[in-house]
Formats: structure tokens, C-alpha cells, sequence
């Protein structure tokens, strides 16, 4: 009874309703004078019945004839004719139909014999005067029974039917795409009159703290870069002339060996130096600063170095760190600095808008970035225009256009006496992006903007067509800053992105003197832990500043960079 699908037994059933039985016709009468404590304090002697009983149900079960298969004569198969199996297209339907309804017919009538012959053996034993109320609940059951499988019949019937009807419709339809569209005419925005206008951008409803992180900020304001570096002193090797004695020799003679390795009474030489400089060398290349460069800071530092007196009680090892780390804030804080407020202000005083354009490869977060600073120009009260001149990649004006809902909601004009403080100029896709950027930055001096803000498409350095396009960009339009985005993941590849990129713009621009890169934009910094060597690499070989550091996803999330920090976390172990 308990494992049925591990071992099947054909009379589990019947044995159970005898045992029920013979139990209940034994004990009934304790059963009605002792109650319900009867079963509890009562012992019964059951054992021999139940053997009995079990023997009578297996040899009823061996007994049983084995089913044997019907001749093809008693099939129905035997009675069709050559004439019935003969079908056409027009009665192929129907035949089914037929075919199934009586099949269920037939199950119907199998259902309506077996349940009467059970009925029929039932009556064949006259009933005790005990089993009358047993049998009339055998006999609700099966009349219940009866009425489910009519029921279920029929409606098997009814879902079977409609069948043939699908199948009269025939010939192949073409699948209809829910938000598809092949008229590229859609895409096409030159003609609408949404830009500048505010219904262009309605305003968005949505949770500020998913878009601002930190409520507890001061606006406008952009804070610099932090890195929490461990205060563990880090234990120094002292570099030992092998003719110096050594420790073994006796206590005083190594004490006295060590204090003359500390006093300053030398210079340093190339070879006291090339096992630090060449420790201090990967550790740079594995902090993801370029293989080259890293080369080259270290023979900068060695030339520095080389024939300078040590200081008392100085180390090797901790005057050659010292020198990497000055050189290296050096190197972060060139000597141009950008102050993109400062300039708004100045453009503000000769009446014409702020031009800034963002350029760089492919995927490296250009335009949630230009999101960022457009969010932070707002918090310091200037008027941004944004030109959607990424005409190529699916998606990017739509996904300028959720940016300036967004930040139309976060910054409404009634806040600002009305006045709209972030709009989109878009013309679509396919257009010239050096034209979408002339018509925005006339429109923007027209409508009184503060700061034009223009998205270029992401292209690979080693394009040529797609960089001689964005010469042109920024030869016609003349930009006040060209910021080049680059991920802080990369490692050799930041170098190489930004030599084509230069190069590039030099090449094809018509000027004498060509426009150049003047800053950088380091995204997804707070992705790379302590591997903050591309911000080495980028500085190093434009010589340009990183104006912003991208350090998460929310609008809040741009930092300008603090050098030390991130030589801390570029020298840390």
C-alpha cells in the first residue's frame, strides 16, 4: 500500500475495503457501547482475519484470466471498405469530426456498460442490515461518477469541433512586429517642431533618489575624488653591501652594519636603485598603468635620483618610492587647468553659449556622463542645451530625450522662475552631425542658453571615415572644450585611444593650428578598485587634465579628481 509505484499489486484495492469491512462488521458493537475510547483502551485480535483475508485477495488476483488481444476480423478496421478510406479535400473535415465524435462515443458507452456491471455485481449480495447505508453511499459515488464522465465527454466534444473550421483558413501571413515599424520615415525629426519647445519634454514622474543617490549633498557643488587607503606602515627592506659584515657574525657587528646602511654617508648609484626601480615597475604595469609609460617614469626617476645623497635614516627603497609619488602628482596636476564655471561665465559676458564636445570610442558611458554635468551646470543656475548629434547608433536620441525628462523633472521651471533649464536639439537619424550641431549652437544663441552640450557617435581610433567626420565636427563648430571620454578599465589601449584620436583631429582639421583634445572624462571609476593606472597613462600622454570622474550611475555620481588620492591608491600594495 505505501510504496504502490515501486511495486504494483493489482488487489491492494479490494484488500482494503474487506479489511475495512470485516473490521467494522467484528468490532461494531464495542464500537457503539464503549465510543470513541474504545479505540484507545480496546485490543483487538485481528491478525488471523487479516491473513485470511490477504491469502483470498491473491489467489483471487491469480485466478484473473490474462486479456487477450482482439483478431483483426473483430477490429474495426476489417469492416471498412475501399470506398470509405477513399477521401476528399472538401470531406477530409468532416470525417475527422465524425471519426472523433465516435470515439467519444465509444468511450462514453465503454463508461456506461462497466459502470452498471459494477452496479449489477454489487446487487447480486443481498446487503446486511448493517451495509445499507455503506452501499447507498457506493451508489451516490458511482452516479456521480457517471455524470462527470458525461459531463467531461462533451465537453471534449465541444472544444474538438471548431478545430476543422481553423483549418478551411489556409495560405501563409506575414507576422506583424507589436513596436516594428519599416517606415523610416518615423525616425525622421527634421521636420517637427518639437525642439525647444517644453512640450517636447514633458515631465517625467519618478523616484528622485534612484537618479541623485545622496540627498545630503551640497548642490552644485562637485566634490573630489576620495580614496581610503590603509594606515598599515609597510615594512621596508634595507638594501646591504654584500662586503659589509653580516648579522651572523655577532649582534653589535649586524646592529652596526644596519645603522651604517640608514646613515646617509653615500650616494645612490644606477645599481643600488635598478632592483627597486624594476619592483616598482610591475607594480605599476599590474595597477593597470601602460607598459611604456611605466618604463618611462621609472628611468625618469632613476635620472632624478642618480648621484643624490640619501638622507639619515632613509632607506632605498622609501627615497625611490617618495620620488614615484611626487612625480606622479606631477603628472595628474598639469600645468593648464580647466574651469569649465569659471569659462560659462566668461562666455555669459560676451553673450554666446559655452560649446563642449564629448568624443571617444564606443560603449565608454558618453552620453550619461554629459547627463551628469548637464545635471550639475543646472545646480549652479545655467541653461543647457543638448545636441543629440549621434545620428548613428539605434537609440541614442531617445535615450537623451529620457535624460532631459528626467532632469526637467528633477529641475521644473517653476523652480527656476519659469524658465526651462535643460532642452533637447534633435534632428534624428541619418543626418550630418557637423549640420545638427551648427543649427544647435545658432539656436542656443538665439533662445539665450548658457552651455551647448554636443553627443558625438562612439567610434574605434583606427576608423578613419568615422574620425575624419568628427574633424570636421570640430573644425566647423570651433568648441570652447573637446573633453575625450575614456574608461578607466583599459589599460595599454587608453594610450593608444588617445594618440589616434589627437592625431586624427590634426590630420584632417584645415586649421594651421589644429584642435586638439583639451580634457578628459574618466568613467566608471568605481569599478576598477585600486587599478587606477589609466588615469596615469591618460595624463601622461596628452598631458591634459581630467576634468570629471564618472564614479557611478546616478547624477550625483561625477567628482573632480584628487591627485593624491589616487597615487595613494595607485601605491598601495
Amino acid at each position: 500500500v505505501g510504496f504502490q509505484k515501486i511495486l504494483t499489486l493489482t488487489y491492494v484495492d479490494k484488500l482494503i475495503d474487506d479489511v475495512h469491512k470485516e473490521f467494522r462488521d467484528k468490532y461494531r458493537t464495542e464500537f457503539q457501547q464503549k465510543g470513541a475510547l474504545g479505540l484507545l483502551n480496546g485490543t483487538f485480535d485481528f491478525k488471523d482475519d487479516f491473513m485470511r483475508l490477504l491469502r483470498e485477495a491473491e489467489e483471487s488476483s491469480k485466478v484473473r484470466a490474462p486479456t487477450v488481444m482482439k483478431t483483426f476480423e473483430q477490429s474495426l478496421k476489417s469492416q471498412k471498405t475501399v470506398k470509405c478510406m477513399i477521401e476528399t479535400r472538401g470531406e477530409k473535415p468532416k470525417e475527422k469530426v465524425k471519426n472523433k465524435k465516435n470515439k467519444g462515443s465509444k468511450k462514453e458507452a465503454v463508461e456506461a456498460v462497466a459502470v452498471p456491471g459494477k452496479a449489477s455485481a454489487g446487487d447480486k449480495q443481498p446487503p446486511a442490515a448493517g451495509d445499507r447505508e455503506e452501499l447507498t453511499k457506493d451508489e451516490i459515488l458511482q452516479k456521480n461518477r457517471e455524470e462527470f464522465f458525461k459531463r467531461h465527454m462533451k465537453a471534449g466534444e465541444k472544444s474538438r469541433s471548431p478545430k476543422p473550421e481553423a483549418q478551411k483558413e489556409k495560405g501563409k501571413k506575414p507576422r506583424v512586429w507589436d513596436l516594428g515599424n519599416s517606415n523610416a520615415k518615423v525616425l525622421d525629426y527634421s521636420n517637427s517642431a518639437t525642439n525647444g519647445s517644453a512640450e517636447a519634454c514633458p515631465v517625467e514622474e519618478f523616484d528622485p533618489d534612484t537618479a541623485l543617490g545622496d540627498r545630503n549633498r551640497e548642490p552644485g557643488r562637485l566634490y573630489d575624488l576620495e580614496y581610503e587607503s590603509d594606515d598599515e606602515a609597510e615594512e621596508e627592506k634595507v638594501i646591504q653591501n654584500p662586503a659589509k659584515p653580516s648579522a651572523k657574525k655577532g649582534g653589535l657587528g649586524g646592529m652596526f652594519g644596519m645603522l651604517k646602511g640608514l646613515v646617509g654617508s653615500k650616494s645612490l648609484t644606477r645599481e643600488d636603485m635598478d632592483p627597486v626601480l624594476e619592483k616598482m615597475k610591475d607594480h605599476l604595469i599590474a595597477k593597470n598603468v601602460a607598459a611604456e609609460i611605466a618604463v618611462q617614469l621609472c628611468e625618469s626617476v632613476a635620472k632624478k635620483l642618480e648621484g643624490k645623497v640619501m638622507g639619515t635614516f632613509t632607506t632605498v627603497t622609501s627615497t625611490v618610492k617618495q620620488a614615484l609619488q611626487e612625480a606622479l602628482v606631477q603628472i595628474l596636476q598639469p600645468q593648464r587647468r580647466v574651469d569649465v564655471l569659471r569659462d560659462v561665465m566668461d562666455a555669459q559676458r560676451h553673450r554666446r553659449p559655452y560649446v563642449v564636445t564629448f568624443c571617444g570610442v564606443n560603449g565608454v558611458g558618453k552620453s550619461t556622463n554629459l547627463a551628469k554635468i548637464s545635471f550639475w551646470l543646472i545646480e549652479n543656475g545655467f541653461s543647457v542645451l543638448i545636441a543629440a548629434c549621434d545620428t548613428f547608433r539605434a537609440g541614442a536620441v531617445e535615450q537623451l530625450r529620457t535624460h532631459t525628462r528626467r532632469l526637467n523633472a528633477l529641475h521644473p521651471p517653476e523652480s527656476h522662475g519659469g524658465r526651462t533649464m535643460v532642452q533637447l536639439y534633435e534632428k534624428g537619424y541619418g543626418k550630418d552631425a557637423a549640420g545638427i550641431a551648427m543649427e544647435a549652437i545658432s539656436y542656443a544663441r538665439n533662445q539665450g542658453f548658457d552651455v551647448v552640450l554636443v553627443d558625438t557617435a562612439g567610434r574605434m581610433q583606427d576608423n578613419a571615415p568615422l574620425m575624419t567626420a568628427l574633424a570636421k565636427l570640430i573644425a566647423v563648430n570651433a568648441p570652447d572644450l573637446v573633453l575625450f571620454v575614456g574608461e578607466a578599465l583599459v589599460g595599454n589601449e587608453a594610450v593608444d585611444q588617445l594618440v589616434k584620436f589627437n592625431k586624427a583631429l590634426a590630420d584632417h582639421s584645415m586649421a594651421q593650428t589644429p584642435r586638439l583634445i583639451d580634457g578628459i572624462v574618466l568613467t566608471k571609476f568605481d569599478t576598477i578598485d585600486d587599478k587606477v593606472g589609466a588615469a596615469i597613462s591618460m595624463t601622461y600622454i596628452t598631458s591634459k587634465p581630467i576634468v570629471f570622474v564618472g564614479t557611478g550611475q546616478t547624477y550625483c555620481d561625477l567628482r573632480s579628481l584628487n591627485a593624491k588620492a589616487v597615487v595613494a591608491a595607485l601605491m598601495k600594495a
